[in-house]
């Protein structure tokens, strides 16, 4: 690939002020890529009259006329492109026209407002509008006329490069043409379009993904009554050439001569073996200057302090800062290496107080500033300035969420990042608008939720979750829902001034006892979300399962992120292809973002081969549910077909319990109500040994009479409390496979205890029988991927 000819391109654009290529410029930049056949062209400029030798110096009996412009986008709607009979005579005729028509037009849809509006032309109207057109149309492009050799729906094919403020560069590819968008909102989810970072993908993965569309299908003749064609190589040199110009001119490239903001190809069409372009536009910028990286090794000091100090504690009455205290001695953090910034005491619940920063006796691992917003600028000027802290954690909310507070937030971050400029980093800052940190290895807890409102749970124990999330509402409330969760980190990012979710993810991915790494987002900063998704993919090859809920998912949403986290929310479509391709689960709601949440921190260590599936219960109902809900959200499971023997195992023990007259042998099983305890514990073991079984699905009939499911009863006949009950005696029969088996109790509020009882035990517990098979589904299919992925590196 010639980048110096590329670059001389964007020099001469450059040069007459333009940050964006003429269509024949473009033309000339696919050239250098190698392996596009672009067609041939004549530029000419108004006013001046091309020879007639030239002008038939084009290949083929007719020939596309375009506009040429910097400002008309909507070319044909204005009437800038037309086909006629190659002729110098037609030719001279119609460019003419051409350059009368086309101001016209243009200017007439303007004022009608059936186009968008154009800045350069704002507030101009009549002739003076007109006469602007005109003066910005360069002249009139000749191009070849190229057919294609299929003249059918979907035989265009749209290839895209964009640099995104999240992302970095992206490729997109999917059915090209006039009703490109059309086509965007009508298809489902990766059948339309497919879309990935290239700085984390080939042109061959690329293809592979491509594989997946309509566009593919139509395109290799894969559809019925087409014939066959071999797309794949030319396909793989045109994905692997954008991918390479991409990751060239990119932000991510500190030796980039400019930047592509956009390279869009639509449509590209086959013609003979050739991958041909008949539109294009390029836009591009000169680079901008790299901020300091964040010291993210610092968030170990954040997360594992062995100082604390914390400004904002109230002696009087009980505000946020002295919660937080509270919170911190209670989950065991050592008084002695603890500091309360306030002047005018010397002690305050057996902790020092000192009177100011400046009287510190030591340097502090974790600063906690608990103050107004106002106070916050000060602060961070003194932590900065002065090596007093090697962390902040800053709780107050309202700095850069609101127009009145933008500028403290862009002092504030001003004055972080040149402290990053320093040899040691200075400090890091987590928040502002942090609702705290959950460290169990740490010993801390930094929440501002009073114990009697979300009682924690303390203690020396094995957690293999860490939660991070941009709405600490969000985490506490899962948190009191679902105690079970009991992360060994939660993490409250809030408006990420300094430390991102990128950072977070980079710092998780190497955690050895950290399994399961959940995220909130709701956006990201500047090209933070390509450092995410390639911690991701990192942390999914650790084999970690990381699963992802972001908000602002339709233009409601992300209006409604805006109010909270200072409008950083970005696109969806984007996010979710590439959390995906990296390894990461996307929930789609959540309900589900919970449920996958507590599959993988139970089933992270077991062994998922494959995605058949054994599901039973004594209720019909819910065995039937369990089979319509085994495709999910493109996620697909299989009834397992079970073998013999276990059949004949099964058909003993529903004789021994007396029931083979009531239920027959099949996969889904429906034990039916006069099955008891040991029915079900036994029916699991027997189809979590079947060879054929992946993964088992039971459901523990709570109101069955054969069943004791309740902490107690009048006569002790239904309690789970004595030997032998599913509550006693599954969670060891299900500790102990290498399968993964989920439970389900959908029953009332009476039912609770048990529920809680088997969670507390190990188990994963559903409380409907669709969600747990639906949740299953998405879960195994992300596991198996990442193994295949594993298996085979890009």
């Amino acid at each position: 690939m010639n980048y110096d000819l590329i670059s001389n391109l964007f020099k001469t654009a450059e040069n007459e002020e333009r940050h964006q290529l003429f269509e024949h410029e473009t033309y000339e930049l696919l050239k250098c890529l190698g392996g596009i056949t672009p067609p041939a062209t004549i530029f000419l400029r108004r006013n001046i009259e091309c020879p007639g030798e030239e002008l038939m110096s084009i290949p083929g009996d007719r020939i596309v006329l375009k506009i040429v412009s910097p400002q008309i986008t909507h070319k044909t709607d204005a009437g800038g492109v037309k086909i006629v009979e190659k002729t110098p005579e037609n030719i001279r005729r119609a460019v003419q026209l051409m350059l009368t028509d086309v101001p016209d037009n243009y200017a007439r849809m303007l004022e009608q407002g059936t186009l968008p509006e154009v800045k350069r032309y704002s507030g101009l109207s009549g002739k003076e509008l007109r006469s602007a057109i005109e003066k910005d149309i360069k002249g009139v492009l000749l191009v070849q006329y190229v057919p294609s050799d299929l003249n059918a729906f979907g035989s265009e094919l749209i290839v895209g490069i964009k640099n995104t403020r999240e992302f970095g560069m992206i490729i997109t590819a999917g059915i090209g043409g006039t009703d490109t968008e059309l086509f965007a909102d009508t298809f489902r989810k990766g059948m339309g379009f497919v879309t990935a970072a290239t700085a984390m993908i080939t042109g061959e993965k690329f293809l592979e993904i491509f594989k997946n569309t309509v566009s593919y299908k139509k395109l290799s003749g894969l559809t019925r009554g087409q014939k066959a064609v071999p797309v794949d190589t030319q396909l793989i040199k045109c994905f692997s050439a954008f991918i390479s110009l991409a990751n060239y001119y990119s932000p991510s490239n500190p030796d980039a001569p400019f930047l592509i903001e956009e390279l869009e190809i639509n449509p590209f069409v086959f013609s003979g073996p050739n991958l041909v372009p008949l539109d294009g536009l390029c836009r591009f910028r000169a680079p901008k200057p790299v901020p300091a990286k964040r010291p993210w090794r610092k968030i170990d000091n954040l997360l594992h302090p062995e100082s604390i100090a914390i400004i904002g504690v109230s002696t009087t009455r009980v505000n946020f800062g002295q919660i937080i205290l509270n919170n911190i001695i209670a989950n065991g953090f050592e008084k002695k290496n603890m500091r309360i910034i306030r002047p005018g005491e010397d002690n305050f619940k057996g902790v020092r107080c000192v009177p100011d920063l400046d009287s510190l006796d030591q340097k502090i691992d974790l600063l906690v500033v608990a103050v107004r917003a106002d106070q916050v600028p000060d602060i961070v000027e003194k932590v900065t300035e002065k090596q007093i802290c090697e962390s902040v954690l800053l709780i107050p909310g309202g700095i850069g969420e609101t127009g009145e507070s933008i500028d403290a937030a862009v002092l504030i971050n001003k004055r972080i990042r040149r402290s990053h400029l320093r040899e040691d980093g200075g400090p890091v800052f987590l928040g502002a608008n942090s609702l705290g940190i959950v460290s169990h290895p740490g010993k801390y807890d930094t929440l501002f939720i009073p114990e009697e409102k979300l009682p924690k749970q303390r203690g020396a124990h094995r957690r293999n979750v860490a939660f991070v999330g941009q709405s600490g509402a969000f985490m506490i409330t899962r948190a009191s829902r679902v105690p079970e969760l009991d992360p060994a980190y939660m993490i409250s990012i809030g408006n990420q001034n300094d430390l991102t979710l990128g950072d977070m993810m980079h710092y998780l991915k190497d955690r050895e006892d950290i399994d399961v790494i959940a995220v909130y987002a709701e956006g990201f900063k500047d090209f933070d979300g390509l450092t995410f998704i390639m911690a991701l993919e990192e942390a999914a090859g650790n084999g970690k399962d990381v699963i992802v809920y972001k908000a602002g998912r339709t233009p409601e949403g992300r209006s409604a992120t805006g109010s909270h986290t200072a409008s950083i929310a970005g696109d969806y479509m984007i996010f979710e292809s590439c959390v995906r391709q990296a390894g990461g689960i996307v929930a789609s709601s959540f309900t589900q973002f919970t449920d996958l949440l507590m599959i993988a921190k139970v089933l992270n260590k077991k062994n998922i081969r494959g995605n058949r599936v054994a599901a039973l219960s004594g209720a019909g109902f819910e065995a039937v549910g369990m089979a319509d809900s085994i495709s999910a959200d493109g996620c697909h499971v299989e009834l397992a077909a079970l073998k013999n023997k276990t059949v004949k195992r099964l058909e003993t023990l529903l004789s021994q319990k007396g029931l083979t007259h009531l239920t027959e042998v099949k996969n889904p099983l429906d034990l039916n109500p006069g099955s008891d305890d040991e029915a079900h514990i036994l029916a699991v073991k027997y189809l979590a040994e079947d060879d054929n079984v992946d993964a088992v699905v039971v459901g523990l009939d709570p109101l069955s009479p054969s069943t004791r499911t309740l902490p107690e009863s009048k006569d002790g006949k239904y309690d789970y409390k004595k030997p032998g009950s599913i509550v006693m005696e599954l969670p060891g029969l299900v500790e102990s496979l290498e399968k993964p088996v989920i439970g389900v109790v959908d029953a009332g509020s009476l039912y609770d205890p048990m529920a809680r009882e088997l969670a507390k035990k190990g188990m994963v517990i559903f409380r409907s029988a669709d969600s747990a098979v639906r949740a299953l589904a998405v879960y195994i299919k992300s596991v198996l991927t990442r193994h295949a992925k594993k298996q085979k590196p890009l």
